[in-house]
């Protein structure tokens, strides 16, 4: 069974990968897809269980 933390992340660093290859192929800017990819895929799951991990 996988622990919640992990599924959260998994759901983002997937979003992160879709939303990265979206932004590489209508803004084509390198710059705005590292973004996207580290803040979706690191930042965000990050933010999320640290707030989860904080109010339990």
């Amino acid at each position: 069974m996988v622990s919640t933390d992990t599924w959260i992340t998994a759901v983002c660093v997937v979003l992160a990968v879709v939303l990265w290859y979206g932004t590489r192929l209508t803004i084509d800017s390198r710059t705005a897809a590292i973004a996207v990819l580290i803040g979706v895929g690191l930042v965000v799951p990050l933010g999320i269980n640290g707030l989860r991990a904080r109010t339990a």
